[in-house]
């Protein structure tokens, strides 16, 4: 016989289970639920740990062109034998200016080349100077140098051709007037540049001229120096535009008197035919054989403080004297250029530098039959 206590134990028991099963459920299903969300949480981020940077020194090179503040500034070191020279700094796109001329007793420097193996050839095409453009790669170069000896500079007897032009025409007929034979026609001008550029000459620069007449510098045997006297219009309109075509590096020598125009190409050098001496004097002849050595020297300084080089002039008219000469050197010039025909040589007068004169009708092989 069941009484009424044990019916409600029964009961207790029963629900003692019940809530348990219900509990359990809850657990497994709350610990089902907790772990699907664990495993598809997201992923804790890992900390980022920022890299210390190694400072590296900057190599010499570098460090010159850092120094130099130019923004494509490239750093020219120098190898040869012999050959302890301080790197410097050319500007990338430029044409080079100023290579060093090293010395050694009893050798004749010949020249700075692209690669070893041209140096030692002494390769004329891959010789280098002030007629080519500074290229560089991670705003370095290198060139090496070239030795010759004092007897062998000597035998090849090299004759350097100045090439001197005026004004320029377009018109084949030329001009008229007494000046008409100074205008070269422009036909042949640029016939003329064709055939230096594309027949091998070397465009020595007037600082390679002055060490190859001292001795200390061989030329190639093809070699010259491309001149214009006066900076007349037709030879920025005309002429530039044909100079920049072939690449050719020259000169205009400037009466600063009249103008002062910025360089009209890369190719251009401006140097000094005075500023102010291009007129006749007292007696007929002009005023750089009139005046005193103190008075030229004035007016070549003032010429090259506005030209902003001092390195060689051209005789108005051609005309000079001994104290012409006095005037120039006491302006800082090292040479002057004359109308006087003839070729530089080893030891030519560096204050009385001669001429090929390119006149009016004067064709390709007129110049040809002058320079090679």
């Amino acid at each position: 016989m069941t009484t009424r206590g044990s019916r409600s134990r029964a009961r207790r028991r029963r629900r003692g289970i019940w809530i348990g099963a219900v509990v359990a459920v809850v657990v497994v299903a709350g610990g089902a639920a907790a772990a699907f969300t664990w495993m598809n949480r997201e992923p804790e981020p890992i900390p980022r740990v920022e890299a210390t940077p190694i400072e590296r020194p900057l190599t010499a090179a570098q460090q010159l062109v850092a120094d130099s503040g130019d923004p494509n500034g490239c750093a020219v070191s120098f190898t040869g034998e012999g050959i302890a020279l301080d790197m410097q700094v050319q500007s990338q796109g430029a044409l080079y200016a100023y290579l060093p001329i090293p010395a050694q007793d009893g050798r004749v420097f010949a020249g700075w080349y692209a690669t070893a193996d041209d140096a030692a050839a002494q390769n004329v095409a891959a010789r280098v100077n002030g007629a080519d453009a500074v290229v560089c790669t991670d705003a370095e170069v290198e060139l090496f140098g070239a030795w010759t000896t004092p007897e062998a500079n000597a035998a090849a007897d090299v004759q350097v051709p100045i090439l001197m032009y005026h004004q320029f025409t377009a018109n084949p007929e030329g001009e008229s007037g007494w000046l008409r034979g100074n205008y070269a026609y422009i036909g042949d001008f640029d016939a003329q540049m064709n055939h230096i550029a594309t027949t091998g000459f070397y465009l020595p620069t007037w600082d390679e001229l002055s060490a190859f007449i001292d001795g200390r510098l061989s030329l190639p045997a093809r070699s010259v120096i491309i001149t214009d006297d006066d900076a007349d219009q037709t030879w920025f309109d005309l002429a530039v535009p044909v100079v920049d075509k072939y690449e050719l590096l020259s000169t205009s020598f400037m009466i600063t008197a009249y103008r002062q125009d910025p360089p009209p190409s890369p190719y251009v050098l401006r140097r000094s035919h005075t500023h102010d001496m291009h007129q006749a004097g007292a007696n007929g002849r002009g005023r750089m054989e009139n005046w005193t050595a103190d008075e030229i020297a004035a007016d070549l300084n003032t010429s090259g403080d506005a030209l902003g080089v001092r390195e060689v002039i051209a005789y108005p008219f051609g005309h000079y004297n001994d104290t012409a000469k006095q005037g120039v050197t006491q302006a800082g010039f090292e040479m002057a250029r004359t109308i006087e025909p003839g070729y530089v040589e080893i030891g030519t007068d560096k204050l009385a530098l001669p001429v090929v004169r390119i006149d009016y009708g004067m064709g390709l092989d007129s110049l040809i039959s002058r320079i090679g």
